[in-house]
């Protein structure tokens, strides 16, 4: 296996990136796309023939295989994109795809052993059109292709377990589970008003654009509908709808020092309805405009360690980098993997006032609709709430279909984008505290903190884009998570005050020790999360953290100036 760096950021830092990517036909014209009832049966109607069909004639090879899915994604796409005021893009998209997955031999070792992993599946477009004769044609030949390179893949794993020393985690490549069966037929997929959505994302990005330093004002409103039909040859057969609606915001400049800033704000929901009003997002919008324009001009920190408050929302990003990936089952076994907690289960490792879960089943918390939302995992398993650390304790890890010592079942968290192996993903982390305080008290016991270190000042961090974090062996157990809106917190009264420049960074098992107290209000980060399976929508939420020390390193500055020619004004001309 490659060594793993888990790199996350909300999806409003990838902005230009998703903006200028969104292919498909214009979405001028905005019908109500309808799913009938037909479409879901001529569709698995056509995959489970031909799942049947390619077991049976593959069983009689050699090597044969024991297990084969099919997991089919129809999704429509609105991209809709402005900036400065203006259309950027507008785009509608319909896709349907395959997820083909064979495994040869038996459970216990099978072509997707260690190096052979992503050997287990194999993608390819289907056709839009229900036409069960195309659709068995193209898997038809995408099995045979995906056969022939797990077979291959299988003799060469074979060959090096026979040849290898053995392995610290003899757990079987594939486990057990019982066939699921939920078939519905799936609710009509309804087009977004795109000209109303049109006039808000041009409204909305405009007032981003008023600001005279703000080089990029962009706002990007996209709407999924995903229906998928899974269907595997022990038995499961699934049919089920995942709708995301996402709004992103961003604002970049760059200080005379040559730094890059930008500040980002993401409203995300399942369905148009429960997205907040303008009233809501206007303000934010002009918050984060004015927090960029004070950015460029606030002084830059230097190397630091010591006492810092996280806010909820900071906190949420801060567990999901440096815990969170790392009681992902994978990370567990494997002789590449740090393996930062498999040896501590039933072990405290956070202090006792503090829980963790992983709950996907998780519609909304405190108003919020969540990103990390599903009814089955990526290998058809049923989502499940799991306790991972109960006051302090290690209980559980987030688990695939890939067992590790001492956990052999799934607890549907094996996730994946198209064609990406599904391994142990995250879905809505929440952190919990048993001693909730007001947040007026967690300011005064950080600024106690502080005097008793003796240290001229604390950090307050107020907002997070996301971060990375190391989980291989072979590199350093660290993680580095890139705060937005920093403040500098004085012992001697002074008022707080902004600054800029600094990552946080650290390793997970010294970070852990330093909380000291959790605040009583809990708030929502939404996101989108990369990892060896691909990118995936996730959620994180905690309390305000108090920590009795952080690490914070200087950021890496960009060669490039500011603009030297003067941007113009709301008439063209020079401002």
């Amino acid at each position: 296996m490659r060594p793993t760096t888990v790199f996350c950021l909300s999806l409003l830092l990838t902005f230009s990136a998703s903006a200028q990517q969104a292919k498909g036909k214009p979405a001028t014209a905005a019908p109500a796309v309808s799913t009938k009832p037909a479409s879901s049966a001529v569709l698995m109607d056509a995959v489970e023939k031909e799942l049947k069909r390619a077991m049976e004639d593959l069983s009689k090879r050699d090597p044969a295989p024991y297990y084969i899915s099919y997991s089919v994604t129809d999704e429509w796409n609105w991209f809709l994109s402005a900036m400065q005021g203006a259309m950027l893009n507008d785009v509608q998209a319909h896709v349907r795809s395959v997820d083909i997955s064979v495994r040869i031999a038996s459970p216990d070792l099978d072509n997707t052993h260690n190096e052979g992993r992503q050997s287990g599946v194999h993608s390819v477009l289907l056709p839009l059109e229900d036409d069960p004769d195309a659709i068995a044609r193209v898997l038809w030949e995408a099995t045979d292709q995906e056969y022939k390179v797990a077979s291959r893949t299988y003799l060469q794993m074979k060959t090096n377990t026979a040849v290898r020393a053995k392995e610290e985690d003899t757990s079987a490549d594939f486990s057990k589970e019982e066939p699921q069966v939920r078939v519905e037929n799936p609710a009509p997929v309804v087009a977004p008003d795109i000209a109303a959505w049109q006039k808000k994302v041009k409204q909305y990005s405009a007032v981003l654009g008023k600001f005279p330093n703000i080089y990029n004002a962009g706002v990007l409103f996209t709407a999924s509908n995903e229906t998928r039909f899974f269907v595997s040859t022990e038995g499961t057969r699934e049919v089920f709808q995942h709708p995301l609606i996402q709004v992103v915001a961003s604002a970049d400049t760059r200080a005379d020092d040559g730094m890059d800033l930008i500040r980002a704000e993401v409203f995300a929901a399942h369905d148009t309805a429960h997205l907040p009003t303008d009233a809501e997002v206007l303000p934010r919008l002009e918050k984060l405009g004015q927090d960029v324009e004070k950015l460029r001009t606030a002084p830059v920190v230097e190397p630091y360690s010591g006492p810092a408050l996280l806010s909820g929302r900071a906190a949420a990003v801060f567990f999901h980098e440096v815990l969170g990936h790392r009681v992902e089952g994978q990370r567990q076994r494997g002789v590449e993997e740090g393996q930062t907690f498999t040896k501590k289960m039933n072990q405290l490792v956070l202090p006792e006032f503090l829980s963790v879960t992983d709950d996907p089943t998780l519609k909304e918390l405190n108003g919020v609709q969540l990103n990390g939302t599903y009814e089955f995992d990526d290998e058809g398993i049923a989502a499940r709430r799991v306790p991972v650390i109960e006051n302090g304790v290690l209980k559980h890890f987030l688990m695939s279909r890939h067992p590790v010592t001492g956990f052999d079942h799934s607890n549907g968290h094996g996730r994946g984008q198209l064609g990406a192996m599904p391994v142990g993903r995250q879905g809505n982390l929440i952190v919990s505290t048993t001693k909730p305080q007001p947040e007026s008290q967690l300011r005064k016991m950080l600024i106690e903190e502080v005097k008793k270190q003796n240290k001229p000042y604390g950090l307050y961090f107020e907002d997070i884009a996301g971060g990375f974090t190391l989980t291989t062996r072979n590199l350093p157990q660290a993680f580095q998570v890139l705060p937005l809106m920093v403040w500098r917190v004085y012992a001697d009264g002074r008022p707080d005050e902004l600054v800029r420049g600094v990552d946080i960074v650290g390793t997970p098992l010294t970070a852990m020790t330093q909380i000291i107290g959790a605040g009583d209000k809990t708030e929502v980060f939404n996101g989108i999360c990369g990892a060896e399976s691909g990118q995936v929508p996730v959620s994180a939420a905690s309390p305000a953290l108090l920590f009795s020390a952080i690490e914070v390193q200087k950021r890496r500055l960009s060669q490039a100036r500011p603009p030297i020619l003067a941007a113009p004004d709301a008439k063209g001309g020079a401002q």
